[in-house]
């Protein structure tokens, strides 16, 4: 008899607390990563941005309420040499003093099913804001998840490369970028 008024009492607790749901928001910058690829005279040339930071909001449950914001130093990127590092900073590059932050804002996020995504929002490079869609894929593991993808972007439609470095014949238009965004999760009381 005691039991079952433990179990009552239980039950009756149980429904008296919100329900919780779990969103992903504490962002883990040494999990994650953000890589590119480009082709430089028909040769593919791997880098990646050593600093970036990313504001995260995403509950499995509400994706269509997700927010996501992403910071990238410029002056982080590692294109494999210090001589290749000082002149993607330069001005026909990147141009860091001037604009040393490229920042992407997640409009809407669209669930395509099998924890696949849709992100669509704004991305800021050198100052040119342009519309940008990006395919996600949600990869859960306990309390953390990982926001995988890879798009092109087009280094012209940013100015990326100007002058002598405008030719595509010998740094190709095309980069792929690639990016693993990991955050950890925290109840949020419905």
């Amino acid at each position: 008899m005691k039991h079952w008024r433990h179990g009552l009492a239980l039950c009756a607790l149980a429904t008296a607390l919100p329900a919780c749901a779990i969103e992903f928001n504490q962002f883990q910058a040494s999990k994650s990563a953000l890589s590119f690829v480009s082709k430089q005279m028909n040769v593919p040339v791997e880098g990646q941005f050593k600093s970036f930071r990313s504001k995260v909001a995403f509950d499995p449950t509400k994706p269509a309420a997700a927010r996501a914001e992403l910071e990238i130093d410029l002056a982080s990127i590692d294109a494999g040499s210090q001589d290749a590092n000082d002149e993607v900073a330069g001005k026909a590059w990147f141009n860091t003093k001037a604009f040393p932050v490229a920042k992407f804002v997640a409009t809407t996020v669209k669930p395509l099913g099998s924890n696949r995504f849709e992100v669509a929002g704004k991305m800021t490079i050198k100052g040119k804001t342009l519309d940008l869609t990006a395919p996600v894929t949600l990869r859960q593991e306990g309390n953390s998840a990982s926001f995988e993808g890879s798009l092109v972007i087009k280094r012209a439609d940013y100015a990326i490369g100007e002058g002598i470095w405008a030719d595509f014949g010998t740094v190709a238009n095309e980069v792929q970028i690639k990016f693993r965004l990991v955050a950890s999760a925290s109840p949020v009381a419905k």
